[in-house]
């Protein structure tokens, strides 16, 4: 897991339209993905990850566990009441698209998870999130692995709701290095590799 945790440079440097549109967001987490490709196969990624069948639990009964609990939590809690996310105390991040983004692909949403998509391009693709405690940007960015390839790379974005939302934040980090991301990479990885051996037998 550590050797897949990227500084956040590798992110920052990038010149990612993302930033243009969610410029007050923290990031919260980079990843690299297992996901080894050509320049071209970021559309196979966005595909996988919303079509997948695991889930941001990635399948695991640990993950499944933290979600069940935190879902549990949020619904006691109010925090994700409908009016709570995007579209009701959030607005989408849509509205702030310049012009060649909102008219070029929008990507697919999430099957599995509350995340609908912001826009996708040839190297990125960016969904968002939001609750009564915070609103996130799950981005995903292609890029060169430095072997002559490329790879997927998975940027959390962050933006607390006041004081709760960064003490949810802060209480959850643990759970999600320990229980969420080994689970979710690991499942990545190994649906990245089942698709890939698919598209070679058919070509």
């Amino acid at each position: 897991m550590s050797d897949l945790r990227l500084p956040a440079t590798d992110h920052t440097s990038r010149p990612w339209r993302i930033h243009e549109v969610a410029d007050d967001f923290r990031l919260e987490d980079l990843w690299a993905l297992p996901t080894p490709g050509g320049p071209d196969d970021l559309h196979h990624l966005v595909q996988q990850m919303a079509d997948g069948k695991d889930g941001p639990d990635g399948g695991n009964p640990v993950g499944r566990f933290l979600f069940a609990v935190r879902w549990k939590l949020g619904a006691l809690l109010g925090w994700d009441k409908p009016d709570s996310g995007v579209g009701g105390r959030v607005a989408t991040l849509r509205d702030r698209l310049p012009d060649d983004l909102r008219d070029g692909p929008r990507g697919p949403d999430l099957g599995t998870a509350p995340f609908t998509s912001v826009f996708q391009t040839h190297d990125e693709w960016a969904t968002e999130y939001a609750n009564k405690t915070m609103h996130g940007v799950m981005h995903i960015g292609w890029v060169p692995d430095g072997d002559g390839g490329y790879r997927g790379q998975m940027a959390v974005l962050v933006k607390p709701n006041g004081r709760l939302g960064s003490l949810y934040m802060l209480g959850i980090k643990p759970f999600r290095y320990l229980g969420v991301y080994p689970a979710l990479l690991r499942s990545i990885g190994r649906e990245w590799r089942e698709n890939a051996a698919r598209r070679a037998s058919r070509d």
